[in-house]
C-alpha cells in the first residue's frame, strides 16, 4: 500500500535540492509504520570461539515474516548508479549468510526516466515559465554556472533554441543524467549477474508517479522540510 500510493509533486522535482527528495521521504515514513526498520546486520567470524572478523552491512529498510523470511529494501531515487553495486553486493553476502531472504530495490522506472523531460517541459508551459527569475517562486535556484551555461546555450543558438527548450534538456542533464540511478542502469548490473544467487524483487517507479495537481502547496511542504532540517541542523 506504501508504494501504490506514492506519488511524487512535479514542483518538487522541480525546487529539490541536492538531498532525498519529499517524496523518497514520504515512502519511507510510510515504510517505517509498517515495520520496515533500518537495520545493521553484522557477520562476525569466530575461531574456536575468539571474534576473528566482523562485517557490518546497513540496509534502510528490513521486515521480518513467518517462517524465519526477512527481506530487505532500498530506495535508490536519484543517486549515483555505483549505489547499485553497493545494494545487490550487500544482499548477496547477506542472502549467503542466511541474514535475508529476497532483497528489494526500488527506483525510477524506464517509463520515467524516458519521459522527464516531457514532464518537467509540461511543468514550464502549465507555467509559462520564460526565464530562470519565474523559477524562483517554484523553489529553482540556479548556481552561476548553470545559469551562465542556459544563457551561453541560447546565445550561440542564435534564438534557434528557447529558453524552455535549453532550460529542460540542462535541468535533467544535471539531475537525472545517465550516471544516476535509474531502470537500465540497474536492469545492466542484474543482466552481469551482480547480486547473484540472491533472489531480487526490483521495483521500478513509472512516470504516472509524478503528479502536477498540486501546485504551491507541494512547494510549501518543501520549503517547511527545508526550513525543518536547518533547524536540526
Amino acid at each position: 500500500m506504501a508504494l501504490l500510493s506514492a506519488t511524487i509533486p512535479i514542483e518538487e522535482i522541480i525546487a529539490g535540492g541536492g538531498g532525498e527528495s519529499r517524496g523518497t521521504q514520504r515512502f519511507r515514513r510510510a515504510l517505517a509504520a509498517l515495520g520496515w526498520l533500518k537495520t545493521t546486520f553484522t557477520v562476525e567470524k569466530r575461531i574456536n570461539g575468539v571474534p576473528r572478523e566482523s562485517q557490518s552491512h546497513e540496509v534502510d529498510h528490513v521486515r521480518d515474516y513467518e517462517g524465519g523470511r526477512r527481506i530487505a529494501l532500498e530506495i535508490e531515487w536519484n543517486n549515483k548508479d555505483p549505489f547499485y553495486d553497493r545494494d545487490l553486493e550487500n544482499y548477496k553476502r547477506l542472502h549467503a549468510d542466511g541474514a535475508i531472504s529476497v532483497g528489494v530495490i526500488v527506483t525510477r522506472g524506464a517509463s520515467l526516466q524516458g519521459n522527464m523531460r516531457s514532464l518537467v517541459r509540461r511543468f514550464m508551459d502549465d507555467r509559462g515559465i520564460d526565464d530562470l527569475s519565474a523559477l524562483v517562486e517554484w523553489g529553482y535556484q540556479p548556481t552561476p554556472r548553470q545559469k551562465a551555461a542556459i544563457e551561453q546555450r541560447i546565445e550561440r543558438s542564435k534564438g534557434a533554441l528557447g529558453f524552455r527548450d535549453v532550460f529542460v534538456d540542462k535541468f535533467v542533464s544535471d539531475k537525472f543524467g545517465e550516471a544516476t540511478t535509474h531502470w537500465r542502469k540497474l536492469e545492466d548490473r542484474v543482466h552481469r549477474g551482480v547480486g547473484n544467487p540472491c533472489p531480487l524483487l526490483l521495483i521500478g517507479l513509472p512516470a504516472s508517479i509524478v503528479s502536477f495537481s498540486e501546485g504551491k502547496a507541494a512547494l510549501r511542504e518543501v520549503e517547511a522540510a527545508d526550513e525543518e532540517a536547518e533547524g536540526e541542523g
